[in-house]
């Protein structure tokens, strides 16, 4: 089983036999809430009959056709789609079945379009300290979490990581922190000490989320912008968990006002119904890549089986079509507010060490007990026999509800999880 203790799964199962709504129900039919949406993956809650029919009307129309020499309409409508979505510029998209392999992608063509333009020598790709790009050799390679990257070897050449951004300063504060903007300038310091033309891209979570929710300080991210934009360097956003809603916009890059080079999405994508990513780039990167092959040449040699599949394709257009009639987006900011407010309520309980959160993200960092990680994952089973499903990133325990959720229904999830840390 993935990221699971396999042996003590086996010892004290978890298993799940059927969801409805923003509730699970175990195998004696107990109703459970999704805390996590899924895996951040199902914001508009689970058994949607409009991405169903959907999914059901293109099997029955066209069940998979080859994506290599050859095209799907509904692929082509789902990129338009995106596109009028995605933060200006950013119109070109290229998809596959996770948000491990979208970041794959966004680092091939990072260091391809520099090498057509004439830099092959461009790369290095930095990433952060706690970040989580995936398990790809690419994505660990550039992620910053331990587990992570100490048990597959080196990983690949050249990547350098920037500090993470939790600091002291910013303890228990719910939204961007005031303190921590010049950590962005460790670029500028891989830039001083390998040459910018050394340098292909900068890849970061706009929040980073499997870490435990870190939120960036008042105007890092700009920062980062700022620095890469000088040194001809591209700045890529993993927005896999921020992206569609999560943060009140559309990204987290119109949340914070600094749009990428680069994006990679996945998860809330399709509601969590059938695995889909993507990658979108700026026109000119895809233009300069075109332009650098011979006619009737493949101009990247990348992508998938599963890239476009057309049953994803139509239940990825049946999740936009909701998020636009239902204006999704805009009960994430109406429920954030007080969502935000009770879990940073749990400062005041014992064994707290800090609270963090924006948007319908929030996490509660506890003291460890024994060894570190061993009170969140306590947690996460008791939670589990309370009624609630949640994530735990080491001892922060993780929150990332559905958006279909009522505000008591939330209410309701935080009173569970406190109640749980209470008896831990």
């Amino acid at each position: 089983m993935p990221f699971t203790a396999n042996r003590q799964f086996l010892e004290q199962p978890r298993l799940i036999t059927r969801a409805e709504g923003v509730y699970y129900y175990n195998t004696r039919g107990d109703k459970i809430f999704d805390g996590s949406s899924g895996l951040y993956c199902i914001p508009l809650g689970h058994g949607r009959r409009e991405i169903r029919e959907a999914v059901t009307r293109q099997m029955q129309e066209l069940d998979y056709a080859p994506p290599f020499q050859y095209g799907v309409p509904v692929a082509f409508r789902l990129a338009a789609e995106m596109a009028d979505m995605l933060p200006p510029g950013l119109n070109r998209v290229i998809f596959s079945g996770s948000g491990s392999e979208a970041v794959e992608t966004a680092l091939k063509i990072a260091i391809q379009y520099h090498r057509v333009r004439g830099e092959g020598q461009r790369q290095r790709i930095v990433g952060r300290e706690r970040g989580y790009h995936g398990v790809n050799f690419g994505g660990w390679s550039v992620g910053g979490m331990v587990n992570n990257r100490k048990s597959f070897g080196l990983g690949l050449p050249g990547v350098l990581h920037m500090r993470h951004t939790k600091i002291p300063e910013n303890q228990y504060e719910m939204g961007e922190g005031t303190h921590g903007a010049d950590l962005a300038d460790d670029l500028q310091r891989f830039v001083d000490l390998h040459g910018a033309d050394t340098i292909a891209a900068c890849i970061v979570e706009p929040i980073a989320g499997s870490t435990g929710i870190l939120v960036p300080p008042k105007g890092y991210l700009q920062r980062l912008r700022d620095i890469c934009t000088k040194h001809g360097i591209l700045l890529i956003f993993d927005e896999v968990i921020t992206g569609f809603g999560r943060t009140g916009q559309n990204f987290a890059a119109q949340t914070f006002g600094v749009t990428p080079d680069i994006m990679t999405m996945a998860k809330a994508l399709t509601n969590g119904s059938i695995p889909m990513a993507a990658t979108a780039v700026r026109e000119e990167i895809q233009q300069t890549i075109l332009d650098a092959a011979p006619d009737n040449n493949v101009e990247l040699y990348h992508g998938y089986t599963y890239s476009g599949h057309p049953a994803a394709c139509a239940a990825a257009l049946a999740t936009l079509k909701i998020y636009r009639e239902e204006d999704t987006f805009a009960r994430v900011r109406d429920l954030a507010p007080a969502f935000l407010e009770q879990i940073g309520a749990f400062k005041d309980l014992p064994y707290v060490t800090d609270t963090r959160g924006y948007g319908l993200l929030s996490a509660v960092e506890l003291e460890p007990k024994g060894k570190p990680g061993a009170r969140g994952f306590n947690i996460l089973c008791k939670a589990f026999e309370a009624g609630l499903v949640l994530r735990a990133a080491g001892d922060s325990i993780v929150l990332a509800p559905p958006f279909a959720a009522t505000a008591d229904e939330l209410s309701q999830m935080i009173d569970i999880m406190g109640k749980v840390i209470k008896e831990s």
